[in-house]
């Protein structure tokens, strides 16, 4: 059973938590992917990708309100379709989503530490194609310490990391925009590149791609729904966690993305996707900003992957509690939780070793696209009226989410076909694991509905 600590953490701590997981996976991890794919567009993917998110938030805040627990995504899902394959798959799905969202932010990591050590250029030079991945190995060790050391010890880095790095980031942006006069190097207008002549619908398409992506910078605020059991007042606060988070996060995109076009023209932002706001600063500010910058996205990354695990474990071993996914101990010392913090650490290494920035992003975006409409379609056709939901705002949410997957999909599949097939087998691995294992190990089909 998971060891919770009830009312351990406070609206603040919530907040603290939430933005740790969006800001390390946003900013400093996406504005170059973004711009490969929508190129001069790529402030406003940030906003279009708020604008999604915020849609999708309605239905987790309806729950949440209602009924919060440490659950989270997997409570909901239960209570939208029974404790059966589509509640596990899709619940692993978000699980997998966030850990691939971990190595994602290991990477951004160790690329911003190796900014340190030869400028630009120091990510591609001899030694950069190990170390990169080391340091991000190193630093989801640290996560998985810190994540030992209990909620006292996360809540109190949370604290701290969160007004460093919103503060700094906060800093970067005016100083960028400032310096620029709010003048943009970015030509907005530009296609993105091998738009070739596709014209318009390359862009819009590219564009869409841009959105699906940049809503990894916000799907962060899911966590806070796995706060349930230790948030103290949740049914108020995990809905004003929520709003909070996504507010201070678009705030702080929308500045940064334009100090970021003012200061570097498409191309460069391309060019430097894995640590655009680095070389960003330079021209800006000098070596001084670049050193600052670097600051900033360590304590950004490292508390996005503290906060992230600290959700996702709970996560899973409540997933494990309701004997919808397998759980073995392997004879490691501790309880439930310790044990399912140790297979997130594990996975997430794994992945940081084996999978570069790009596909990383876009199969974390295809796996949560999809858990996401699942849970929007679940408050539709199952909870509408329990939850007094707003038909509209729900069919809205589903709408956007698949016109932004559909891009995406359709953009990759010209581009990097190999990630689309990756998904898919993680799809197969997923649901065709969980139905072996329902089918020998049936669960009570009379629980949906509960909480």
């Amino acid at each position: 059973m998971p060891d919770y600590e009830k009312n351990s953490l406070s609206l603040f701590g919530a907040v603290a938590m939430g933005t740790g997981v969006m800001i390390g996976a946003g900013v400093f991890a996406l504005t170059g992917q973004l711009a490969e794919q929508s190129s001069g567009l790529f402030p406003f993917a940030f906003l279009s990708a708020a604008l999604v998110a915020a849609f999708s938030a309605y239905s987790y805040v309806k729950v949440c309100n209602d009924s919060p627990s440490a659950g989270g995504i997997a409570m909901i899902l239960k209570r939208c379709y029974g404790p059966g394959v589509v509640t596990a798959g899709m619940s692993l799905l978000m699980y997998f989503s966030m850990v691939i969202n971990e190595s994602l932010v290991a990477r951004t990591f160790g690329t911003y530490v190796m900014q340190l050590f030869g400028g630009k250029d120091a990510d591609r030079s001899e030694g950069a194609g190990w170390l990169i991945p080391a340091l991000g190995v190193g630093l989801v060790a640290f996560s998985f310490l810190l994540n030992l050391a209990g909620n006292a010890a996360i809540g109190g880095f949370q604290k701290v990391a969160a007004a460093a790095k919103v503060g700094g980031i906060a800093v970067f942006a005016i100083v960028g925009l400032w310096v620029s006069g709010l003048s943009f190097e970015t030509d907005f207008l530009a296609p993105p590149p091998g738009a070739g002549g596709g014209g318009v619908a390359s862009t819009a398409g590219g564009f869409l791609a841009a959105t699906a992506l940049g809503i990894l910078a916000y799907k962060g605020f899911t966590t806070i729904t796995n706060d349930g059991d230790e948030l103290k007042d949740p049914k108020k606060n995990v809905g004003r966690a929520i709003v909070i988070t996504l507010a201070v996060c678009t705030v702080l995109y929308t500045l940064v993305a334009f100090a970021v076009a003012s200061g570097l023209t498409a191309e460069e932002v391309v060019d430097a996707r894995d640590y655009a706001l680095a070389r960003a600063a330079e021209p800006a500010v000098g070596r001084y900003g670049v050193w600052f910058t670097v600051a900033i996205a360590i304590i950004a990354t490292a508390s996005g992957i503290v906060a992230s695990m600290f959700a996702v474990s709970r996560m899973l071993a409540m997933l494990t509690q309701m004997d919808l996914v397998p759980f073995r101990s392997f004879g490691l010392p501790g309880d439930r939780q310790t044990h399912t913090l140790v297979y997130t650490a594990v996975i997430a290494g794994v992945l940081t070793v084996f999978l570069d920035l790009g596909r990383i992003a876009t199969m974390g975006a295809i796996f949560y696209l999809v858990m996401d409409m699942a849970i929007h379609w679940g408050l539709l056709r199952h909870l509408r009226e329990e939850l007094k939901a707003s038909a509209w705002v729900l069919i809205t949410a589903l709408i956007l989410d698949a016109a932004v997957l559909g891009a995406l999909v359709w953009v990759k599949s010209g581009s990097d076909p190999l990630v689309l097939v990756l998904s898919a087998v993680g799809f197969a691995l997923i649901f065709g694991g969980e139905w072996l294992f329902l089918r020998k190990n049936p669960p009570n089909r009379s629980e949906r509905g509960s909480s």
